[in-house]
C-alpha cells in the first residue's frame, strides 16, 4: 500500500520536463506544480551547469526572470529562474520555475550567463542583495547599492545601520 502511495504522488508531483530529465539521468527534485500549472524543479548547485545546458538543448531558449530570496534568518538562500520554451506554432508556450537552494556562508551557484546572456543583470542584482556569488559572471558586482555597502540589505538577518551616508545626494 505504502509503495502505491509513494508511486501516485510522485507522479502527481512530477511533470514532462521532470520525465524527460530522469529519462537522461540529470539529477533534480520535482517540487509540483505553482497555481498556474507550472512545473517546479529543485538542482543543486554543482548540477546547475549541466542542467542549464540540458534545458536549453530541451528549448527553453527564454530566461523570463531570475530572483533570489532568503528563506528563513539564519537559513538558506534561493536562487529562483523562470524559463519559456518560446516557439512559432505553438499555442501555449511551456514554462518551468527552477530552485537552487545555498548555504548562507557560501552561497555560490553557477552563473548561466554564457547560456542566456539576459541573466546578466538579474544574477548581478541577487548578488548584490543577497550576496549569492555566481561563479563564472563576467562582471559580477553590485548593481543598486554603493561599492562600500557593508552586507546583504534583502537577507533576513542583516542589521540595518543607525545612519545613512548620503554622499551623492545633492
Amino acid at each position: 500500500m505504502l509503495n502505491t502511495y509513494v508511486d501516485y504522488y510522485t507522479t502527481k508531483r512530477q511533470g514532462r520536463l521532470s520525465t524527460w530529465l530522469v529519462k537522461h539521468n540529470l539529477a533534480h527534485r520535482p517540487l509540483g506544480f505553482d497555481y498556474q500549472g507550472v512545473e517546479i524543479l529543485q538542482i543543486k548547485s554543482e548540477n546547475w551547469l549541466s542542467i542549464a545546458v540540458a534545458l536549453y538543448a530541451y528549448g527553453f531558449n527564454y530566461l523570463r526572470s531570475q530572483c533570489a530570496y532568503d528563506v528563513a534568518p539564519g537559513g538558506l538562500l534561493a536562487s529562483v529562474y523562470h524559463f519559456t520554451k518560446v516557439q512559432n506554432n505553438a499555442d501555449q508556450p511551456e514554462e518551468i520555475c527552477i530552485k537552487i537552494f545555498v548555504s548562507r556562508k557560501k552561497p555560490k551557484i553557477p552563473s548561466i550567463f554564457w547560456i542566456w546572456k539576459s541573466a546578466d543583470f538579474q544574477e548581478r542584482e541577487s548578488y548584490d542583495m543577497l550576496g549569492i556569488s555566481y561563479e563564472n559572471h563576467p562582471r559580477l558586482k553590485r548593481i543598486l547599492m554603493p561599492d562600500t555597502w557593508i552586507g546583504w540589505p534583502l537577507r533576513k538577518d542583516y542589521i540595518v545601520p543607525d545612519f545613512y551616508e548620503l554622499q551623492d545626494a545633492y
